[in-house]
């Protein structure tokens, strides 16, 4: 990592390549999420697009113009009453995972989601062995709200899920 100095943003259009690379690489070779194949470019615009379109933060993180990883928010459930409660993904290059920057896009996703309205934020964390995420969020004051045993089958082995919460406003 150099010396120049991070920048979170709202995401923009010219950033989904990035994007779409940085998911297709969790998609295809990490535990973070279940999904088994990488989208296309197309599939990511569309699944940005809904984020935004529901008023919700999809956030990217760069130095010298190069997208390190992105975080967003979305509905946790799609009926009305679940409107205050979102969840998060984050989503870092290789290159930029241990160095903060997750840590630091999930406090800006934080503060922005609160300044929506938004009551709780529960994190849905793929795979209980991944210290990373669950550390990220313990970080920035989730509280472990449980576990689903054995919920997803990747790579040949059941995973678990980890459930976590912070509580907003």
């Amino acid at each position: 990592m150099t010396d120049h100095p991070l920048l979170i943003r709202p995401s923009a259009e010219a950033d989904l390549p990035a994007i779409t690379r940085i998911y297709g690489h969790a998609a295809l070779h990490g535990t973070g999420t279940f999904e088994l194949e990488a989208p296309d470019e197309a599939e990511m615009a569309r699944r940005r697009d809904a984020v935004l379109a529901n008023g919700l933060p999809w956030l990217v993180a760069g130095r010298d113009g190069v997208v390190l990883g992105y975080a967003y928010a979305n509905h946790f459930r799609p009926r009305r009453a679940y409107r205050f409660c979102v969840e998060d993904s984050i989503y870092l290059d290789e290159a930029a995972r241990g160095n903060g920057v997750g840590r630091l896009l999930l406090a800006e996703l934080l503060v922005q989601c609160e300044a929506r309205g938004t009551r709780q934020m529960p994190a849905v964390i793929g795979d209980s062995a991944n210290a990373g995420s669950v550390g990220v969020h313990r970080a920035c004051g989730f509280e472990d709200t449980g576990v689903l045993k054995a919920a997803g089958w990747k790579f040949g082995r059941w995973l678990d899920v980890v459930l976590m919460q912070q509580a907003l406003g």
